[in-house]
């Protein structure tokens, strides 16, 4: 089986990497083309910069997009599908926009579009949420998505460091980005709960960006301190239910109990989990990110589609209502300036710095912040657990 992998960083040599080896060999897989920029040197025989000659060759069998972005990997794949090839992709930020698109075109061509890497990297939670749905209603989806953003809480709290001070350390062990906005604003776990969604209800969700989205970029020391004073740990987590015809969706700082799975997410792991109906509460746990975790899962994919084997079919066209207020939830909210005629709604008590909002509908809680951020740009909230509702 010949393999071509657009784009060779990180997750593209991982993939390079896991199929030189002398096991793999005997699955017969080879890499034959790997497309590189334009003004990037060729340092090795398969590397080209014209995707033409990766889409026109009919040796080809499976494209592995692992560019990141939107464009031109939109627009590659689209090609790679339409010229009858299978395609595989990390690329989570892409899938959540043309899953269903992606989906129809490899329908259409008789080949495969398999995209496990993109979300939770070695973790294997799309097959895994597949295999549930084939027995149950999956009711709800919630996790860690995320390993920047766990590293960076995780090490607040056990190094008492700054918001600033761990977010370069992640920086420099490659954890994080030079720009690190869609790990710490929120936009990366939702481009993965887009994505787990879409498959739980058979859902196309549009514009999922506009949805309820709060991240961690104003979280503080003293945050954290008051949080492990009260027995707390602080996790940015995503989280989705349906009912009847409706579901909800969002990416929020959540407050968890020391004893928890979540509490005790070390690092940069991910913690994923889902609720069915017999199953009950499933939980996946592992890197979630990673030159070879994440090249794991995509040489998985290759090999399902090698051995023929179908994943989980969804059409992604039931129709089902966004519904903010779905689920309630009670807040802590830290801001330096007088909001309480915002809340003059719901029941609010003080909590030390804090402002506590009880039994607010979350889509309420998010609309009300922005206005918050407004007035107050430092401003920083967070849901408490379940098991303190009052």
């Amino acid at each position: 089986m010949k393999i071509a992998i657009l784009g060779f960083g990180t997750v593209g040599k991982g993939v390079y990497e896991i199929v030189k080896k002398a096991n793999m060999q005997t699955q017969n897989l080879s890499v034959s083309h790997i497309l590189i920029r334009k003004n990037k040197a060729r340092t090795m025989s398969e590397m080209t910069d014209d995707m033409s000659k990766i889409l026109n060759d009919k040796d080809v069998d499976v494209v592995v997009e692992v560019m990141g972005g939107i464009e031109p990997a939109h627009e590659y794949i689209l090609a790679a599908l339409n010229h009858g090839k299978n395609v595989i992709t990390a690329n989570k930020a892409v899938v959540a926009i043309y899953l269903k698109e992606f989906t129809e075109a490899a329908e259409k061509n008789h080949v495969k579009f398999y995209f496990e890497a993109s979300v939770g990297g070695g973790i294997p939670w799309i097959q895994g949420l597949e295999k549930a749905l084939r027995i149950d209603n999956v009711n709800s989806i919630s996790g860690i998505f995320n390993g920047t953003s766990n590293f960076i809480l995780d090490q607040m709290s056990k190094k008492g460091q700054s918001f600033i001070e761990v977010l370069k350390e992640a920086q420099k062990l490659g954890y994080a980005e030079a720009d690190p906005s869609a790990d710490i604003d929120g936009y990366d776990i939702a481009n993965k709960l887009c994505i787990s969604a879409d498959i739980a209800y058979d859902i196309d969700i549009k514009n999922h960006q506009k949805l309820p989205i709060f991240g961690i970029r104003n979280i503080t020391c003293e945050d954290v301190k008051y949080f492990q004073k009260r027995g707390l740990a602080i996790k940015l987590i995503g989280r989705s239910h349906q009912k009847d015809n409706k579901f909800d969706y969002v990416v929020e700082p959540a407050l968890f109990l020391d004893q928890t799975l979540e509490a005790n997410t070390p690092d940069n792991y991910n913690l994923i989990s889902l609720n069915g109906e017999t199953i009950g509460k499933l939980d996946f746990f592992g890197q979630g990110a990673g030159m070879l975790p994440t090249a794991n899962a995509i040489v998985q994919d290759i090999l399902d589609v090698k051995e023929r084997k179908s994943h989980l079919k969804r059409d992604f066209d039931k129709r089902m209502e966004y519904c903010p207020d779905l689920t309630k939830g009670d807040y802590l909210l830290r801001t330096k300036v007088d909001v309480s005629d915002l809340f003059k709604d719901y029941q609010v008590s003080k909590e030390g710095s804090y402002l506590a909002v009880h039994q607010i509908p979350v889509g309420m809680m998010h609309k009300l912040m922005k206005l918050v951020l407004q007035k107050d740009k430092t401003a920083f909230m967070v849901s408490l657990p379940d098991q303190e509702v009052a």
